[in-house]
């Protein structure tokens, strides 16, 4: 297969979708709308869920399981949550299969097999957690209950792409329920600002926090929260929410608990999610036409070696300084191979690990041996300098921590050259159709305003920042307003 991707400025689309074909992160399967993890890909979906699940721990959150499948009557009992996902509902109405009389080796449904019940495959879990919250939550004593669930979950998309929107994906959800609004509040706050620290200091990701306007808001959430980062074509990503779910859950579920003077109170809730989305933002917000670029906290693999030889001799003499290399950085957390295969030639391999998004190649050749000296090349600039072999373990640590943090000023620097604050309507349509990138303006805080807009230009509001609040007129309708909103065209 033809390893060379399509540049960016020719054909974004096809250039994303080729580089997560070739790099060997996944691939469409026979299942219309769903993907196959490869391997590589999975490995960087790894690092990821291992830091996340890290940082869920530290706040005091576990981990459980729940069920695939939740009863329709308790999917409809939040009415906003069940008919917001209701078109994207996946339903399991029978449970056998039986050979099929008119078609010799078929299968057909067996039509004594009707479930007394239909099941949804679930698109979201709260219905099948509050049901069992209800059991678990008698008194204050009770609470809070902090859960997170690693799962996957199906919403029946029609237009699906790699990572960013499939038919069934692959994510965390947790679900939280507390004594009091203040708690619930906190929580959906703690939670967003941990996805925001997340990206920014693993993915390297620059995102902006927020709440999402009503129109946007969770089905069956008072309030979302959320975190919106900007692609290289110029369009948003929402990267994470978080929600605040009030009382909603709890009174459709009747869960209850008796307070400290007594009484009975229904609980307060919220619920936050990231998925495997987040794949397709890393890839897109630091990879090139040569391929993925990863930070190093998040690569399956930070340093590839690859050696120069001509013969077993020298290849044997490079090994042995390689061994000695890779002592030098036992128990620093750093993940380095050894390329010492023939299957390809040295200059195949480069492009492979560039294309594989390799933070840092090292190259050693009989030259290199006697100079004491090693090449050392940096995926994220496409630069590369000589250094002796003693200082190896030193630079490479050096080279790393730069490496993350200038992966993060990049991208903050273009998120920063691409947000454009606009005053008047037709600068607002300009920006968008021309340039891209996030628009700060301001907006009445109507639902007309916010649909009309998106009808004209296809701009949506991705979030109402916080800190943001200064006196304007909105840009679309005049009047007054208080808020400044990000809007963009997304994902």
């Amino acid at each position: 297969m033809d390893k060379k991707l399509v540049s960016r400025a020719d054909d974004y689309s096809r250039w994303y979708n080729d580089l997560v074909v070739k790099a060997g992160l996944a691939e469409n399967s026979s299942v219309r709308g769903c993907m196959v993890i490869k391997p590589y890909g999975y490995a960087i979906w790894e690092k990821m869920k291992a830091q996340l699940d890290k940082m869920f721990k530290e706040t005091g959150h576990q981990n459980a399981y729940f069920p695939l499948f939740v009863p329709k009557s308790l999917f409809e009992a939040e009415e906003k949550n069940a008919k917001g996902f209701a078109k994207e509902c996946a339903i399991v109405t029978h449970y056998r299969l039986e050979s099929d009389p008119e078609n010799e080796g078929k299968l057909r449904v067996d039509p004594d097999a009707k479930l007394e019940e239909e099941l949804i495959v679930r698109p979201t879990s709260e219905a099948v957690i509050w049901n069992t919250y209800k059991n678990w939550i008698q008194s204050y004593r009770d609470l809070p209950i902090l859960i997170n669930q690693w799962a996957n979950v199906v919403r029946w998309e029609m237009r699906t792409r790699l990572f960013l929107r499939t038919a069934e994906f692959l994510w965390q959800e947790g679900h939280t329920a507390h004594e009091t609004k203040e708690e619930a509040i906190n929580e959906t706050k703690m939670i967003n600002d941990l996805y925001a620290e997340f990206a920014e200091k693993y993915m390297s990701m620059p995102v902006i926090k927020g709440t999402k306007t009503e129109n946007e808001t969770f089905a069956g959430a008072e309030k979302t929260l959320c975190i919106e980062a900007l692609m290289q074509d110029g369009k948003a990503l929402q990267a994470g929410t978080s929600h605040f779910l009030g009382q909603n859950f709890s009174k459709a579920f009747d869960v209850k608990y008796t307070n400290k003077e007594g009484e009975l109170k229904y609980v307060w809730a919220s619920s936050w999610g990231v998925s495997s989305r987040l794949m397709g933002a890393l890839i897109m917000t630091h990879s090139d036409d040569n391929g993925l670029v990863l930070p190093p906290k998040l690569a399956p693999i930070q340093v590839v070696i690859v050696p120069i030889f001509k013969d077993k001799k020298e290849l044997d003499e490079i090994s042995s300084v390689v061994d000695s290399i890779k002592l030098k950085f036992e128990g620093s957390n750093v993940e380095i191979k050894f390329d010492n295969s023939d299957k390809l030639r040295p200059g195949a391999k480069f492009a492979k690990y560039e294309l594989e998004g390799v933070p840092v190649r090292i190259v050693i050749g009989p030259n290199d041996l006697k100079n004491k000296s090693l090449e050392i090349f940096r995926r994220d600039e496409l630069s590369k300098e000589i250094i002796p072999l003693d200082n190896v373990k030193a630079h490479v640590l050096e080279l790393l921590d730069e490496i993350q943090i200038n992966l993060y000023k990049k991208s903050l620097s273009f998120r920063n050259a691409n947000t454009t604050k606009v005053d008047n309507f037709e600068d607002f349509k300009d920006v968008v159709l021309n340039k891209g990138g996030f628009v700060l303006a301001h907006w009445d805080g109507t639902k007309e305003t916010e649909e009309k807009i998106k009808e004209i230009t296809k701009a949506t509001i991705r979030c109402i920042p916080f800190n943001k609040n200064e006196q304007g007129k909105c840009v679309y309708s005049g009047k007054p307003s208080s808020k400044m909103v990000l809007f963009a065209k997304g994902y």
